[in-house]
């Protein structure tokens, strides 16, 4: 696996398409562990258009979706690894097998998040995830989301296991 996944692999990973797809790259990965997601964040996005068109911000929402779609990258890079070393799996894995993938889930719960600067157009968001514990088809994602300049956000999502 790649320590790095650009835009074409992930488009390939994520269900989730233009105007909501809120990744551009994952950097530093360790497969099913951890991450580095980038999202840059450009005064073309059109939830800028009532968010405020006087001072443009990123919702905090969708800094979370972010979050959550890198860890969906960084679940499905393990899943692609773990397929890829089975005696039949080979170098290549279908479409398919990430879709049936038992990594792939929903977000299901917010905890602890704080926000903590605003994020506007120009900004590059440095999203830093960890995989944490797992119980029950719930898993732990500890995420801390910086510009070049501070942290803009920090907490915690549980994703649910796809049934």
């Amino acid at each position: 696996m790649r320590k790095e996944l650009g835009i074409q692999e992930i488009l390939k990973i994520l269900p989730h398409k233009w105007p909501f797809l809120f990744v551009d790259k994952v950097t530093d990965i360790e497969p099913g562990k951890r991450g580095i997601g980038i999202k840059n964040v450009t005064i073309s996005e059109p939830y800028f258009e009532g968010h405020f068109p006087q001072f443009p911000i990123m919702p905090g929402v969708l800094i979370v979706e972010a979050a959550a779609q890198t860890a969906a990258v960084i679940f499905a890079a393990g899943e692609i690894e773990r397929l890829s070393n089975e005696p039949s799996g080979g170098s290549r894995v279908s479409k398919k097998e990430m879709t049936d993938s038992p990594f792939l889930g929903y977000l299901s719960s917010i905890k602890k998040m704080k926000f903590k600067k605003p994020v506007a157009p120009g900004d590059q968001l440095k999203i830093k995830v960890r995989i944490g514990a797992s119980l029950n088809g719930l898993t732990q994602v500890i995420i801390a989301v910086s510009t070049e300049k501070e942290t803009v956000a920090e907490g915690e999502i549980i994703i649910a296991k796809k049934q």
